[in-house]
């Protein structure tokens, strides 16, 4: 079986043993269909994304509570539950799952215009990288660096609260939607590395500061308040 899922699981395993008692990452969903014709949202996991789902789950350490949210779309809420049944199966503690709009496309103003934009844009990419720039029309999409810090914000939320044991929330959402985060954020490259099924971004609060950490690079102090535009990127 692939390694998709992988870099999300270290990440998550190096935080804790860094002595974060909460965490929070930033998950895609697993292996989905791409059905001609059908509204990109609507489209299932498949069989060998479930898999990868409990293979996720199966592989989390156990000393963790885990409880999650997800975009809408059945995708995503059908990763979280896949995941968190088999972290339960394996002996870990779990809470619940529920949908939460904020994972979804709610910077989409326009769907069918930001469709539209990324096909004359030749990509994902390239619409990203104009959208970061302030470059898409404003009835299409939310400005990116609020729709970047309005996910950050609603994790960091969540992680305010206190546990009685180390704990982490899973954060279900779409590929664009970490693209997004590590562009606007993290200042990583709107070409660089795809993301994959199942990889991720992790956020934890340390030394009175929000932190946020990809794959791709060391972690960085961000801002989740909407009246600072500026990227952050204080290296760690």
């Amino acid at each position: 079986m692939s390694g998709y899922g992988d870099s999300a699981l270290e990440l998550i395993s190096e935080a804790f043993a860094d002595g974060v008692d909460h965490a929070a990452v930033l998950l895609r969903h697993s292996a989905r269909t791409f059905k001609d014709g059908l509204h990109d949202l609507d489209n299932q996991l498949t069989d060998e994304g479930r898999s990868l789902c409990l293979r996720f789950g199966q592989r989390l350490p156990k000393d963790l509570t885990l409880r999650a949210y997800a975009s809408p779309a059945h995708r995503c809420l059908e990763t979280a539950q896949l995941i968190l049944e088999a972290h339960e199966a394996e002996g870990g503690a779990i809470t619940r799952h529920r949908p939460v709009e904020a994972l979804g496309v709610f910077y989409a103003l326009d769907q069918m215009k930001m469709w539209k934009g990324m096909e004359a844009a030749g990509g994902m990419a390239n619409y990203l990288q104009s959208w970061v720039a302030g470059a898409v029309p404003a009835d299409a999409m939310m400005p990116a660096q609020w729709a970047a810090r309005l996910v950050l914000a609603c994790m960091a939320e969540k992680l305010a609260a206190p546990v009685a044991r180390p704990q982490l929330d899973l954060h279900v959402s779409h590929d664009f939607t970490l693209h997004l985060l590590r562009s606007a954020l993290l200042g990583e490259p709107a070409d660089g590395p795809p993301v994959e099924f199942l990889d991720g971004l992790v956020v934890w609060q340390a030394e009175g500061a929000l932190w946020l950490k990809s794959q791709h690079g060391p972690p960085q102090r961000v801002n989740a308040e909407l009246s600072d535009q500026s990227n952050q990127g204080d290296g760690a």
